[in-house]
C-alpha cells in the first residue's frame, strides 16, 4: 500500500536509519514496534513537524500492517522507500489525498477557513479558505463546494515577495483578500 514517512534528515527515525529499498523487521504493533508511515502525506507532518530538520518519502508499506485509532499511522513489517519529496510536493499529495476522501478525519495540520503560516506553511481548508504568510512559507488551500461535500479546487503557492506578498492575505484563486 502507498503511504508517507518523515524521516529526521539522513533516512533516520528514531534512532533507526533506513536505507533506499526495502526495510524489514519482525513485528508491527502500531503502539509498539514495527516501521511506522501515514496514509494521509500531511500527518507526516505531526510527527515531523520541523521541516528544516525533516524529510518526506513515498513508500510502499507491506508485510503485516497494523492499524489505530490515531490519525492515519500504521505500522508494518516491510517498509520500501520509493522517492524522496520536497516539502510543497507532500503537502499536494495532502491536498490530493483530502480530495480524494472529503469525509475523513482531518489532519491536525489543516485550518478551517483562515491560517496563518507556521513552521514553514499553512494548510487550509473550507468554502472560501484564506492564508498569509512569511516570504518562503508555503500556502495551501482545499476549497470546498457550497454544501463542503466534495473539495472542487486545490492549489498550491510560495510566498515569494514578488507574486505572492508576505502579510497579504490570499484565496485559493490567488487574489488578495481583507481577513474576516
Amino acid at each position: 500500500m502507498i503511504a508517507y514517512k518523515g524521516f529526521q534528515t539522513g533516512l533516520i527515525c528514531r534512532g533507526y536509519r533506513f536505507q533506499m529499498g526495502l526495510n524489514v523487521t519482525e513485528k508491527a504493533n502500531c503502539a509498539q514496534n514495527g516501521f511506522h508511515c501515514a496514509e494521509n502525506p500531511l500527518d507526516c507532518l505531526f510527527y515531523y513537524g520541523n521541516v528544516s530538520q525533516s524529510e518526506y518519502y513515498i513508500v510502499d508499506a507491506g508485510g503485516d500492517i497494523d492499524e489505530d485509532s490515531v490519525d492515519s499511522k500504521i505500522a508494518c513489517t516491510e517498509l520500501k522507500i520509493l522517492r524522496k519529496l520536497e516539502l510543497d510536493q507532500l503537502i499536494l499529495h495532502g491536498l490530493a489525498y483530502m480530495a480524494d476522501h472529503p469525509k475523513l478525519p482531518w489532519s491536525s495540520q489543516v485550518r478551517r477557513n483562515c491560517a496563518t503560516a507556521c513552521g514553514g506553511y499553512a494548510i487550509v481548508r473550507g468554502p472560501d479558505p484564506i492564508a498569509c504568510g512569511k516570504v518562503g512559507d508555503i500556502l495551501a488551500f482545499a476549497k470546498e463546494s457550497p454544501g463542503g461535500e466534495t473539495i472542487e479546487k486545490i492549489s498550491i503557492s510560495r510566498v515569494d515577495g514578488r507574486k505572492i506578498l508576505p502579510d497579504t492575505w490570499y484565496s485559493a484563486d490567488w487574489e488578495v483578500r481583507l481577513r474576516r
